[in-house]
């Protein structure tokens, strides 16, 4: 039997979607705020959220963004904001629907049906698992290219990217600025290598807590830059 769990502030909103899910053979569970939906999101029983919005303590948003993090159960938004910006930014942060209050209750089963099945598809089938590197609270997803710090993603560009992923596989090894620059943006030494310095400083803005004492990438003056794990 397939767990739902249910993060909505609206009793009569979470009882009644409860009451129908209940009726297609879901066992399900009902969180009344951000906080302790949060939580039950996090402990990995469930295997599919049905997440509103506008919740006490943390919003929905922030709990889509942990969840997701974490795992790649699916989530369906249901939310009385009817903005498009409100759905993509829903969608953007990985939900897998978007459901917009009134809605009918059986066409909310339908979907949960449908992403559960969806779901199940993806893991009983061959899809190879991303390429994933977790080093120190940094966990870098090469085959999507994301990455998060300390479970908050960060935004990348690409070199930026490219650069942090390289000297994250080759740890603890010393990479002058030519040989970073002949790497990452595949030009001989000649370049400006001046740019390497630059989107060090940008990587360590998002990956370091504190940028003068940096503890993952390493300055190792008169040489060039270590990953230090």
């Amino acid at each position: 039997m397939s767990k739902i769990l249910i993060i909505e502030d609206e009793e009569s909103i979470a009882n009644l979607e409860k009451d129908y899910l209940e009726l297609s053979d879901f066992e399900v569970t009902i969180a009344n705020d951000g906080e302790s939906g949060l939580r039950l999101a996090l402990g990995g029983e469930f295997d599919l959220i049905v997440l509103d919005l506008m919740l006490p303590g943390v919003d929905g948003f922030e709990i889509c963004k942990k969840v997701r993090a974490e795992s790649e159960i699916p989530v369906i938004i249901v939310s009385a904001r009817k903005d498009d910006i409100d759905k993509i930014r829903g969608l953007g942060l990985g939900a897998d629907d978007y459901m917009t209050k009134p809605f009918s209750p059986s066409e909310m089963v339908a979907r949960v049906k449908a992403h559960l099945s969806r779901y199940e598809r993806l893991k009983s089938g061959d899809r190879p698992k991303n390429d994933i590197i977790e080093i120190r609270g940094i966990r870098i997803d090469k085959t999507a290219r994301r990455v998060w710090v300390d479970g908050t993603e960060k935004q990348f560009t690409n070199k930026e990217f490219d650069l942090l992923t390289f000297l994250a596989e080759n740890p603890n090894h010393v990479f002058t600025k030519e040989e970073l620059f002949r790497k990452i943006w595949n030009m001989d030494s000649v370049g400006d290598i001046a740019t390497v310095t630059v989107h060090i400083k940008k990587i360590r803005e998002k990956i370091e807590f504190n940028t003068s004492k940096p503890q993952y990438i390493e300055t190792i003056w008169g040489v060039g830059y270590r990953f230090k794990i």
